[in-house]
C-alpha cells in the first residue's frame, strides 16, 4: 500500500467514523458504505488539503472507491510534480 492510499484511506475512515480496515481499495463509497453527498466534499475537501492540491469538483462522482480517490489525487500530485 502507497503512503498516499494509506493516508486517503484514513482520511475517508474519518469522515465516516469508520475502522480503516473497512475502507479496501474496491468497496464502494456511497453503495456499500453510505457516503452521502455532504461526506464525498468532505473527503474531497480533506485530500486537497492533505496533499495542497485542487480537485475540480466535476471529478467527485469518479472518487467512488478509495482506489479511485487515489488515482485522481495521484493525477493531480503529478501534474504538480510532487508524486510520492
Amino acid at each position: 500500500m502507497s503512503d498516499i492510499e494509506k493516508e486517503i484511506r484514513e482520511l475517508i475512515a474519518y469522515v465516516l467514523e469508520r475502522e480503516p480496515s473497512e475502507i479496501t481499495p474496491d468497496v464502494r463509497l456511497v453503495e456499500d458504505l453510505g457516503v452521502d453527498s455532504m461526506m464525498a466534499l468532505e473527503i474531497l475537501a480533506a485530500t486537497e488539503k492533505k496533499f495542497k492540491i485542487s480537485i475540480p469538483g466535476e471529478r467527485l462522482p469518479e472518487m467512488n472507491t478509495l482506489r479511485a480517490t487515489v488515482a485522481i489525487a495521484q493525477e493531480y500530485l503529478d501534474a504538480k510534480g510532487q508524486s510520492q
